[in-house]
């Protein structure tokens, strides 16, 4: 599979700056291109982040904070064939080698923030409704949801718990949904081994 072309980092590999993550923070309201497959292509697992932070959106790559536990714990669950370095933009090679394998990923919301729980509660339902209406176009064979407090404010499931859930209103038949945790440092309950075996399960399932 070939992934949809992708734009390079804005700032041309360089590290941000606290003036670029100020611009950032608002820019385009979906500063983020997603990594996906071209034409038809269906990819097994389809990881959906909250929304981009401020480093990620500088650099256009996901998960890309020097820090966060997504990179270091897909590499160790076997998603990944080595630990992607994102911090200056994603490699066109590592896009491949993801859709190659059979993930993707997107976000919940496409606005720029230095946190998530800066989003309101109104964009994470509007999201959450998008992501509905994708999955139907895309038809992957898991969804996860990365963050457990986003998800249950925009599919309104107040006592959900990581791993499998019921699919919502208009989610299409044969696509598991699923959470795992947000894997920014940030979250003081995981580490690079949890995570990675959390992933390891939704892979499993997918």
């Amino acid at each position: 599979m070939t992934p949809v072309p992708r734009r390079p980092s804005p700032l041309g590999g360089a590290r941000p700056t606290r003036a670029d993550l100020a611009r950032f923070a608002t820019a385009d309201p979906a500063p983020l291109d997603d990594v996906v497959p071209g034409g038809d292509a269906r990819v097994r697992l389809l990881i959906v982040g909250i929304n981009p932070g401020l480093w990620t959106a500088a650099v256009n790559a996901p998960f890309a904070r020097p820090g966060n536990r997504f990179w270091p714990s897909l590499f160790r669950a076997g998603l990944t064939s080595r630990e992607v370095d994102a911090s200056r933009g994603l490699d066109d090679a590592d896009a491949a080698d993801l859709v190659a394998r059979g993930i993707g990923i997107t976000n919940l919301v496409g606005r720029a923030t230095a946190r998530a729980d800066e989003l309101t509660r109104e964009e994470l339902r509007a999201g959450a409704r998008r992501l509905v209406e994708r999955v139907a176009q895309m038809r992957p064979g898991l969804v996860a949801v990365a963050g457990i407090t986003a998800f249950r404010a925009g599919f309104n499931r107040p006592k959900a718990v990581l791993g499998p859930q019921d699919p919502p209103d208009g989610w299409p038949d044969g696509v598991r949904l699923w959470v795992v945790p947000q894997p920014s440092g940030l979250n003081a309950h995981e580490n690079v081994e949890t995570l990675a075996a959390k992933w390891a399960d939704a892979w499993h399932h997918a």
